[in-house]
């Protein structure tokens, strides 16, 4: 492809990092860049603790287990979500409870939300497409009331801002994403961002293979042993050495990526003026997102096909995105739905994502935006 979907990148002293932590001769998980990345993740987004992990689906099932779910248990959370949104909780034996999402912002429906509230119901999972926030002042007072757990999946959501707090600070625990499609990125990786204090030393627990072996090393026992389930969810210290380099930019990675999704935006201004195409709505009061991705709605599946062949063969790559979790066989067997998702079924169909990526240039979307143009005619 001439422009692909997506392009992983380098924008500062990633391979110089990797290099010192080789000479370090510390490889495995929390040396001293993991160290250094939890820092900036607990002083930039305002986490209690953050702890990096091999990804964020790691991060997931490390909240699914600070939930202490049982058997039958059941967890809130949108059908429009990639699948490890509800894996991570159908391992601890939960059931998934699929809601509605609103059209705006494509995010859970906090109206419905509680709807979807049976005695089973132990948790919330709000998913922030496109590092646009959910309604979490609603979605967080919902769960004081009902007692229950709020774990943010903040995959996308890496700097956006509701209300002025960081995504993934806001409920008890959050779940970030530094997977190569990401803005920041090392590879593969992820974080678990714990806001509830008093799940901070189970999660390290949980995240060292279900030893106390961290705090070993800090002095507070003189000897590690199995204490708790767990498994081992650190990283490589080489995935930690790559990801503090990019951290060091993230402030100026996001912008760039504001900058080309407004670029989008000012160049298919015209064809959602008539109609022959919708654009994402502008960010709730309160919101700031992080440019992650830019996606239009056309009129319906077919169309999406046809744009995405037409610029297939322009060499410029499209995707679509998530397929509702409800109506796959594996959401089906495992889950269900709080009651109709006829938003989730119709945005499924027609939204189609455009390349995005740090290295994409001015031009290159213009190049794109021309491209959709003339299948328009």
């Amino acid at each position: 492809m001439k422009i692909p979907f997506n392009r992983p990148f380098t924008i500062g002293a990633e391979l110089e990092n990797i290099a010192a932590a080789v000479r370090d001769g510390h490889l495995a998980g929390d040396g001293r860049f993991t160290r250094q990345c939890h820092q900036w993740l607990e002083r930039n987004l305002g986490a209690k603790k953050a702890l990096l992990t091999h990804s964020c689906t790691a991060a997931l099932e490390m909240a699914a287990i600070l939930c202490d779910l049982r058997a039958g248990d059941e967890v809130i959370m949108p059908s429009f979500t990639f699948v490890s949104t509800a894996n991570a909780f159908v391992l601890r034996g939960a059931v998934p409870v699929f809601v509605d999402i609103r059209p705006d912002t494509l995010n859970l429906d906090e109206k419905l939300v509680a709807a979807g509230v049976t005695s089973r119901t132990r948790a919330i999972v709000p998913v922030h497409y496109a590092g646009v926030a959910c309604e979490m002042d609603a979605l967080m007072a919902l769960a004081r009331d009902r007692e229950l757990v709020v774990v943010e999946d903040a995959a996308q959501g890496l700097l956006a801002q509701y209300k002025g707090r960081r995504l993934g600070a806001i409920g008890h625990l959050g779940c970030l994403s530094f997977h190569e499609t990401k803005n920041v990125i090392s590879g593969e990786g992820g974080a678990l961002l714990v806001n509830d204090a008093r799940l901070a030393e189970r999660a390290e627990i949980i995240r060292e293979k279900g030893t106390n072996r961290a705090q070993f090393f800090r002095g507070e026992v003189d000897k590690y042993t199995w204490v708790d389930i767990g498994s081992s969810y650190l990283p490589s210290e080489l995935v930690g050495a790559f990801l503090w380099a990019q951290l060091e930019h993230a402030g100026a990675i996001n912008d760039r990526r504001m900058k080309l999704c407004a670029a989008y935006r000012k160049g298919l201004a015209a064809l959602a003026r008539h109609g022959a195409l919708a654009l994402p709505q502008p960010e709730p009061a309160g919101v700031t997102g992080n440019g992650h991705l830019f996606y239009v709605l056309l009129k319906d599946a077919a169309t999406r096909a046809r744009l995405i062949a037409h610029l297939k063969t322009r060499g410029i790559h499209s995707v679509f995105h998530y397929v509702p979790l409800h109506s796959s066989p594996a959401g089906r067997r495992y889950g269900r739905g709080a009651g109709p998702l006829p938003v989730t079924e119709d945005v499924a169909g027609r939204l189609l994502r455009l390349p995005l990526y740090h290295e994409l240039t001015e031009a290159q979307v213009g190049i794109i935006v021309a491209e959709i143009h003339a299948f328009f005619g």
